[in-house]
């Protein structure tokens, strides 16, 4: 057997041959997956060789057994969930992070890794209009972002009553309600289990028909609260982009001292566009924000952002100490901020985006993919049989399909959107998820790739036409 580095350039040769030719195929292929579950188990289950296997076969035959198996998320008529693709230099960056392999815990460890992260975060707050002064760091995802923010959250509010709770932990803790509007994403749930608090503490405040929560319902929840609050406000809820009223909410829950948090995992980026920014207006007043690299920025998964006004209380939830770790200096070192110890040098790929598009070109992504969701959203409403749901106010639109029969009742239509969803799908030009708003089930139109074009938005409404002329024909 040769030494195990021997065939490494055959290996990353192999890769990069399967990596182009799957993205310019991306859009000649069907979008959902193909393969089925048995099949990509039968495929993979293999013997392990005694002797192993050259890299390069290793490759080639992973990307044998997985053909079928992966979505077109990478193409531009992916609209499924809130799941971006991956620019050029981002994902060229990505590979550059696998090939360093530096864990990017401290600068000691990976003094690039530490600076271009730095650079990367200042870059962030600034297109975001957030404190120049705040604090960051890049997680795993929005999930571990809440965590971060929610953590800090926890620690300020606690430390202004005197109790550490890093030290002493919550058992005998003053308790801490948290607000939050019955749009919240379910990470904020798990974020809450994950950090002891409990979802207990959780009060969903009733939104308007327009998905926002209004000044009145704060104020009435906050009056009834007595004790340390956070409130928790959405920029872009997950199916129709519904925005908070922050120039009016956050100056609420402040003067009652509470500690205003932001899921902002897509909408928070509509920052970056002249167009949109003014459906923001007053974000910047918030204690924390949450938002992911990896939706709308187009980054390669597994980047999120936490951003926290309060830095001592940032780093007080996060810093960790051991005799091992050699001090800095003033370098960043990104476990004071971060909950991880091992991690990915994250701030490469957003550099890379960040520098790839510029301030123009980050605009004129958020607009574009605003534009083809407003053109889906309406496209597909205008068809025989289906029924527009909610206007996009970024870049999420909800449609539903109505059940031809004439005593058709709200289950008829709930299960027939079902079925014209799976249709859809299984026809392959573009790929969409089901989803609930009101009580009606629903399909959820949501565009955060760059790739995304006119001509992807007219191929998909035809292939729908199709489906729904098929189905009705039936």
């Amino acid at each position: 057997m040769k030494h195990a580095m021997t065939d490494m350039p055959e290996a990353l040769a192999a890769a990069q041959r399967h990596a182009v030719a799957f993205l310019e195929g991306v859009d000649n292929r069907p979008v959902a997956a193909t393969a089925t579950l048995d099949q990509l188990r039968a495929r993979l289950d293999v013997e392990l060789a005694p002797d192993g296997v050259a890299p390069k076969q290793v490759i080639d035959d992973l990307v044998a057994a997985t053909d079928g198996g992966h979505l077109g998320s990478a193409g531009g008529r992916f609209f499924g969930w809130v799941i971006g693709g991956a620019l050029p230099a981002a994902l060229a960056a990505d590979w550059l992070v696998s090939t360093w392999d530096n864990n990017a815990v401290v600068y000691a460890c990976g003094p690039a890794s530490a600076v271009v992260e730095e650079v990367a975060g200042a870059w962030v707050k600034d297109i975001l209009g957030l404190p120049s002064e705040a604090s960051f760091a890049f997680t795993t995802g929005c999930q571990m972002a809440h965590v971060t923010c929610l953590a800090a959250a926890r620690h300020a509010l606690l430390r202004d009553r005197g109790w550490d709770v890093e030290r002493r932990g919550l058992a005998a803790a003053p308790p801490i309600t948290v607000l939050a509007t019955e749009q919240h994403h379910g990470s904020i749930e798990r974020a809450l289990r994950l950090l002891g608090m409990g979802t207990d503490c959780l009060v969903a405040l009733a939104t308007e028909a327009n998905g926002r929560l209004a000044a009145p319902t704060l104020r009435a929840a906050l009056a009834e609260v007595k004790g340390p609050t956070i409130v928790i406000l959405d920029a872009g809820d997950l199916n129709i982009a519904a925005i908070d009223p922050f120039a009016e909410l956050i100056p609420l829950a402040r003067s009652a001292g509470a500690w205003v948090h932001v899921d902002g995992a897509f909408g928070l980026w509509a920052r970056a566009s002249a167009r949109h920014r003014g459906k923001l207006s007053g974000i910047e007043r918030a204690h924390s924000w949450a938002t992911d690299a990896h939706k709308w920025l187009n980054t390669p998964k597994d980047i999120g952002v936490a951003v926290v006004a309060d830095r001592d209380a940032h780093r007080a939830a996060m810093s960790v100490t051991a005799a091992y770790i050699v001090a800095s200096g003033d370098a960043r070192d990104e476990m004071d901020w971060t909950p991880d110890w091992t991690r990915r040098a994250r701030g490469f790929p957003v550099y890379a985006a960040l520098r790839q598009l510029g301030r123009r070109g980050i605009e004129a992504m958020i607009d574009g993919c605003c534009q083809h969701a407003e053109a889906l959203s309406l496209g597909i409403g205008q068809l025989d049989g289906a029924e527009l749901v909610a206007r996009p106010t970024l870049n999420q639109g909800l449609v539903r399909f109505l059940d031809p029969r004439s005593a058709a009742t709200d289950v008829d239509h709930d299960s027939f959107t079902e079925r014209v969803v799976s249709a859809i799908n299984a026809e392959g030009t573009a790929l969409f998820s089901g989803g609930a708003w009101r009580g009606r089930r629903v399909m959820r139109i949501s565009v955060v790739n760059a790739r995304t074009s006119v001509e992807d938005v007219k191929l998909t409404i035809r292939a729908v036409a199709k489906v729904l002329g098929r189905l009705h024909g039936e």
